[in-house]
């Protein structure tokens, strides 16, 4: 893996911030605080996303809660649907 130095500026008043979270989250290393700081907003990426979606099934069920059986049909369903494409 290739590695590019990239420059950003900290506040002044942020600086001792960042301090203790590199030393925290990237073990005094601000590569690695800031690889897992871009893992973790991913994550967070992800999860609002499924709770978006979450959201718009309820809403398009009408608040109306399927069963694992009636989810895995339908689960099933789109698989084969886009198997047939």
């Amino acid at each position: 893996m290739a590695a590019h130095t990239i420059g950003f500026a900290v506040a002044d008043e942020d600086r001792a911030r960042l301090d203790a979270l590199v030393e925290r989250f990237g073990h005094g290393n601000r590569s690695e605080f800031l690889r897992v700081a871009m893992r973790r907003m991913q994550h967070d990426l992800f999860a609002e996303r499924v709770q978006l979606i979450q959201q718009r099934g309820r809403r398009d069920m009408g608040g109306r809660v399927l069963s694992p059986d009636e989810v895995r049909e339908l689960v099933e369903n789109v698989v084969r649907e886009e198997v047939a494409d």
